[in-house]
């Protein structure tokens, strides 16, 4: 695809990937964070869980989601995203995902800061089933990059 990155497309997807792995893992680990977290409300570790989670969200999760978007953007923007180009449906899907996974990433860090100040309103069993959530949305942003259905 040569499109206005030239020869530098390559090299732009290589570190999308790159981001989005990185911030991938951190989507892994974060809910975690908070499910241990949340299990030690009331003690000490409490407070280690909310240093634990803004180190996280502060040296990858942040960062990479930051990095991944301007990348993305960027390399949608050589295949015609922002020119109506025709055939690109997977990629308006993708991007509904990767908004509605940024949005998960929010509502995560949000859910951490109610835990530092001691408040759970959600039941743990639920904290480990949307834990889950990214796992999902990456087969699927997966299957849309890479397969192209539509």
């Amino acid at each position: 695809m040569i499109g206005w990155l030239g020869s530098a497309y390559l090299w732009v997807k290589a570190f999308h990937v790159i981001f989005v792995i990185f911030w991938m893992a951190g989507l892994f680990l974060f809910p975690r964070y908070l499910i241990h977290h949340q299990e030690a409300l009331g003690t000490p570790e409490a407070a280690a869980w909310a240093k634990r989670e803004a180190l996280l969200k502060r040296m990858i999760l942040t960062p990479s989601m930051v990095i991944v978007w301007v990348l993305g953007l960027a390399l949608s923007a050589n295949i015609g995203l922002f020119d109506g180009q025709a055939g690109i449906g997977w990629l308006h899907a993708k991007l509904l995902l990767v908004v509605l996974l940024s949005g998960y990433h929010g509502w995560a860090i949000g859910y951490g800061k109610k835990l530092a100040r001691g408040e759970a309103p959600i039941a743990t069993r639920t904290l480990r089933f949307l834990n889950e959530v990214p796992a999902l949305a990456l087969v699927f942003i997966v299957i849309l990059a890479e397969v192209k259905p539509f």
